[in-house]
């Protein structure tokens, strides 16, 4: 399992940390999802074996975020 920081831009309300909560966590392995407001970012676990990094960038994407 790894952990990842992820900075977004576009959040603006808790609104926004859903939808990028729920995408990411729907992807097969991905865990302790925790989405920073404030600090636009995302941290998460999860396993490079299941899932590519680009694959959750594209998911936050698919919401109607930049991924920094």
């Amino acid at each position: 399992m790894e952990r990842v920081t992820i900075n977004i831009e576009g959040m603006s309300c808790e609104h926004c940390v859903k939808a990028v909560t729920d995408a990411v966590s729907a992807l097969p392995s991905v865990s302790d999802v925790s989405v920073d407001l404030g600090g636009g970012a995302a941290s998460l676990t999860y396993d490079a074996v299941e899932v590519s990094l680009d694959a959750i960038k594209e998911a936050i994407e698919d919401q109607g975020y930049d991924v920094a």
